[in-house]
């Protein structure tokens, strides 16, 4: 038998989960276009990712593409942040295992419970949702995309469980589920009891590590301050044929993190994030966590520009609400908190930050 990569090009729905499941049923490998691509762009994911099948409003359309291995269940397209977008190979083991240490991280309970997948389908933050709640026969819906009235309705008529991302969980009363799991490096430090802070990346089929910690099977390491990850949840390898995981079994993320005495885990950020000004090592996350609480800042990204005289000059990447914020009160915060170091030299405003589909900033495009 020959297992096909079939490409699912509709929107989230009923409908959605029913067609994964017929083409589970059948032996084949999904793989989630994002709707929100041009329909030109869709072509090219397709082609890229080399699927034999595609299913789309018009019905089925047979491809010459190239099959997977039999417990292959999922292809996932990178966020491209970093550039061409990579297929991320999921075998259904690696999927149950993250959607077991979910659950039982979460006490789901099929009787009071009921998931909401709001996030995009073909991101693994979203598509694990339907995993979740397929494997434990928790009640679960489906929106087409994040909307804050739909999502706040959905909690009124039973919805105790959501994933979403910093931009999303801002919009909505978090107190209105009884578990909410964030992802992204702005999760709010001082955010309710309720709402995880999660990492984890497509390579591991969403999060595996929980308020720090490691999710039960899962563990970490940090290697000349590079965090690695050892889990059943690990991908097979990108549609490619490349693997970096060690021969071991480590993935190495490419996060800048460490942990301390109790295993809790801080990631920094990218390893090429990291910015060196003066000799000295300076992490955007930290300071962004900060400046995006100052008044007339609506959201911030921090990176380093060339300087000849520091090597590189930490510079604040501000939208400003209302008030336009002032570089010396940015500093004043920052150091506030951090080494002086690590207070913006200067301020540039825009309209907008560029971001990946999940609200990740590409700091490439910056």
């Amino acid at each position: 038998m020959v297992n096909r990569l079939v490409a699912l090009c509709m929107p989230g729905g009923p409908e959605f989960v029913e067609t994964v499941q017929r083409i589970w049923d059948d032996g084949d490998a999904v793989l989630p276009i994002d709707q929100r691509l041009p329909q030109n762009a869709q072509v090219e994911l397709v082609e890229q990712m080399e699927a034999s099948v595609v299913i789309d409003s018009s019905g089925t359309s047979l491809l010459s593409g190239r099959p997977v291995e039999s417990d292959d269940a999922l292809v996932v397209a990178t966020s491209g942040s970093t550039g061409r977008p990579k297929g991320v190979v999921l075998e259904h083991k690696a999927l149950i295992a993250n959607a077991e240490a979910t659950n039982a991280f979460l006490e789901a309970d099929p009787a009071v419970d009921k998931w909401l997948a709001c996030l995009p389908l073909s991101h693994v933050g979203g598509f694990s949702v339907l995993v979740r709640a397929l494997h434990s026969g928790v009640s679960l819906e489906v929106h087409d995309g994040f909307d804050a009235e739909k999502t706040i309705t959905a909690a009124q008529h039973g919805v105790t469980l959501i994933s979403l991302v910093p931009t999303a969980m801002q919009r909505v009363e978090t107190g209105l589920f009884r578990r909410v799991l964030v992802g992204g490096a702005s999760v709010p430090i001082d955010r309710p009891d309720n709402v995880i802070a999660t990492y984890g990346m497509t390579e591991t089929g969403s999060g595996v590590v929980y308020n720090g910690r490691a999710l039960e099977n899962v563990e970490l390491r940090a290697v000349d301050g590079e965090v690695q990850i050892r889990c059943p949840m690990l991908f097979r390898c990108y549609r490619n044929g490349e693997n970096p995981i060690t021969e071991d079994g480590w993935y190495p993320t490419g996060d800048a993190g460490e942990l301390d005495d109790n295993g809790i885990l801080t990631v920094r950020g990218r390893m090429g994030d990291m910015i060196i000004t003066g000799g000295e090592n300076v992490w955007p996350v930290m300071i962004e966590q900060i400046l995006n609480k100052a008044v007339g800042v609506r959201e911030c990204a921090v990176v380093g520009r060339p300087d000849p005289e520091w090597g590189e000059s930490v510079v604040a990447v501000v939208v400003p609400d209302a008030d336009t914020p002032v570089l010396e009160d940015l500093r004043d915060l920052v150091k506030s908190s951090l080494p002086a170091y690590c207070a913006p030299r200067s301020l540039e405003l825009t309209d907008q930050l560029p971001k990946t589909a999940l609200g990740k900033i590409q700091r490439h495009l910056l």
